[in-house]
């Protein structure tokens, strides 16, 4: 029977393995990305050097690549390491739940992407669309969110990672959270976005080979588990050594979970502000072509949910299952508190299923996802302050060429801060489980007034000012005194507990939400979305050398009609730069792809949050050996459809274009299309 005890999860690798995985793969994978690079700049029709492309990929990216890169983005070191904790705290529930969380926040942004194809086509920024609308103020106020979000979605990435090299390799995490996103600039530098695509597409085909490796073992072929047969009874056993309080029965196999409940609600509130106040997902909005920026998000909406379902539900099931056996790493013992919260039960199970063999495809899997996810954030961070405090507030009349240049000196200096704050974190005793519940309490009052500024055509300025700001006092007001009232004391452990993260989030996130609609209806407004359709493309001469006069004239001539191509409240109209800019579309030209992605947004919301698990909850129903095993057949092909949007349909989608450059490479010739024609 498990103990409490003191604790120690004994590293299975040598110090050498981690720092190989962290240094050597890591500049391998950043050298085969500057390789592509340098093939798509000299035999493609896109270059890095251009503003638009190493922000936005020239808004040409592919809805099969966008899902892999939203994917990507999504499938943090902690949604990999949080996910499998819930399921080995809470059983079944907690990946559900993780995987209803996400899902539900990227099901909202697909519907919030098609209204940013039909109102601010032109934006590099969801920043750039909030000055266009409201001006300074309200720009300073969400610039603010957007840098906090990045702070600590970085914080976060980097803790889970280095915690998890650390346990496994003993390699010290001081040195992993300054090494992990120095190969990581590297190659974001040289390539911009359309590089992080490339290796989000690389990093992405790793995870599911890893994940299908895992699951094969958990479920099939390990004699720590015995199949699936023996793990529903090693499962059952679990819940009677070591019950779950609020679970039936005490159940591991159960969806009638409190605090699983509680979980899923707490992700949801943490995956809003993730979102909404992420760049790096307003970036892949941006990046990808309009007409079907609405099937990408849905795509990757449906893959998502399939990460942590699939992998908590093998790897979180397994370390609970598995806790009495000899191999554990922390045999006799559970793992501890810290421990846990650190994220380690994955790795744990890793060990115990396959040995070094797991524990080496573990700390692949996790590094594979931290530097998937942190190029995302260095992209994103870049391109606020180059677009948004740089070109804004310092230098109006900037060059595409000094933009890339001024958001590569950005990006070195976020790898190394983001270093530096991940210690500070680690020396203040925050964790990965600390930063995951408190994204969602610092968060949640910008995410709703973000939403309508893309949205609502009568939000006001002070509605959005207004809401946002007593949002966020009556959400720290609810965080401090639910604290309190609740756990009876506050401090640092209790803050990011569930009950306490749930109330202030769940404060912020709808009272900023109510007092922005009231406040805007008083006095409501009649916003036509001219001046976010008029936010234009900027660039250099020497980028735009090759382009033809007809052209320019072409895209100019798309604009919509009475729009002026300089911003309309005139931030940018003693811009010297040239001007080339993106095809506007005529509104209800995507009208039909906003309604299909309400339509699939409300569908996806209704099953994974309502349909499928609040009837399980109310029955109290608990798993038979025959559901569990249809369980883990529905974890197994979703996973496997998640795979097939992230690995094969890319490759379909682009085999034309890989087709042309292989055919232009063999000639050493590049294609005649301009790399400055920006596409609709």
């Amino acid at each position: 029977m498990a103990q409490v005890g003191e604790t120690v999860f004994r590293p299975l690798l040598d110090q050498g393995v981690g720092y190989g995985v962290v240094v050597g793969v890591g500049f391998f994978f950043t050298a085969v990305m500057l390789g592509l690079t340098y093939l798509q700049t000299k035999f493609s029709k896109f270059s890095p050097t251009s503003s638009e492309e190493f922000t936005s990929a020239s808004r040409s990216v592919k809805p099969g690549l966008v899902c892999c890169g939203i994917v990507s983005a999504w499938t943090w070191s902690a949604t990999l390491l949080q996910s499998a904790t819930a399921a080995y705290t809470m059983g079944v529930s907690g990946p559900w739940w993780y995987g209803a969380g996400g899902t539900l926040q990227l099901a909202v942004m697909a519907m919030v992407a098609a209204k940013v194809k039909m109102n601010a086509n032109g934006a590099h920024t969801f920043l750039e669309i909030v000055k266009a609308r409201f001006g300074t103020g309200a720009h300073l106020l969400f610039t603010f969110y957007a840098f906090l979000c990045i702070l600590f979605v970085s914080g976060l990435l980097l803790l889970g990672g280095a915690a998890t090299v650390n346990a496994l390799t003993g390699m010290n995490i001081i040195a992993a959270c300054f090494l992990l996103p120095i190969g990581i600039a590297v190659y974001v530098v040289f390539g911009g976005l359309r590089a992080t695509f490339v290796c989000d597409y690389a990093h992405t085909l790793i995870l599911f080979i890893i994940i299908f490796l895992f699951m094969g073992s958990a479920y099939g072929t390990s004699k720590a588990t015995g199949g699936l047969s023996a793990m529903y009874d090693l499962l059952v056993q679990a819940g009677k050594d070591a019950p779950v309080d609020g679970n039936q029965g005490g159940s591991y196999l159960t969806l009638k979970s409190n605090q699983g409940l509680v979980f899923g609600a707490a992700t949801m509130l943490s995956g809003f502000s993730g979102v909404f106040c992420d760049q790096g997902y307003w970036q892949r909005a941006i990046a990808s072509a309009p007409r079907t920026t609405t099937k990408a998000y849905m795509l990757g909406c449906l893959s998502c949910f399939a990460v942590p379902f699939g992998f908590a539900s093998c790897l979180g099931l397994a370390a609970r299952a598995l806790v009495n056996n000899p191999n554990f790493p922390t045999y006799p013992y559970p793992l501890s508190a810290a421990q846990t919260s650190a994220g380690l039960a994955a790795p744990a199970a890793a060990v115990v299923l396959m040995g070094k063999g797991g524990a080496v495809a573990i700390l692949l899997l996790i590094f594979m996802a931290m530097t998937s996810a942190m190029s995302a954030e260095l992209i994103a961070v870049s391109s606020l302050f180059a677009y948004d405090v740089y070109r804004t507030y310092f230098k109006r009349q900037a060059t595409s060429a000094e933009i890339v240049r001024v958001s590569h000196y950005f990006i070195a200096f976020w790898a190394v801060w983001s270093g530096c704050w991940a210690t500070i974190l680690h020396k203040a005793g925050i964790d990965l489980g600390w930063i995951f519940y408190v994204i969602g309490v610092l968060l949640s009052p910008a995410v709703i007034p973000i939403i309508l500024t893309v949205t609502w055509s009568r939000l006001t300025r002070t509605g959005l000012i207004i809401g946002c700001t007593s949002g966020a006092v009556l959400d720290m007001l609810a965080w401090m005194i639910g604290c309190w009232k609740i756990y009876g004391e506050i401090n640092i452990p209790n803050l990011a507990k569930p009950y306490s993260a749930v109330c202030s989030g769940l404060t912020g996130l709808l009272f900023s939400g109510l007092i922005t609609v009231l406040v805007s209806l008083a006095q409501p407004g009649k916003y036509d979305f001219s001046d976010t359709r008029a936010i234009a493309v900027y660039d250099d001469a020497a980028s735009q050398a090759t382009a033809s006069d007809s052209d320019i004239k072409e895209s100019i001539d798309d604009v919509s009609p009475g729009v002026s191509p300089i911003d309309a409240k005139g931030d940018f109209a003693d811009n010297k730069a040239p001007v080339l800019v993106v095809k506007s579309f005529d509104p209800a030209e995507l009208k039909p792809m906003y309604r299909r992605a309400t339509l699939s947004c409300l569908t996806m919301v209704a099953i994974t949050s309502i349909i499928v698990p609040l009837p399980m909850f109310f029955s109290h129903y608990i798993f038979s050996k025959g559901f569990y095993a249809f369980w883990v057949a529905c974890t197994i092909i979703w996973s496997a459809f998640s795979a097939f949007c992230c690995i094969i349909l890319p490759l379909w989608e682009s085999r034309v274009e890989m087709f042309v450059m292989a055919r232009a490479c063999i000639r050493g010739e590049k294609p005649a299309e301009s790399a400055s024609t920006v596409q609709p």
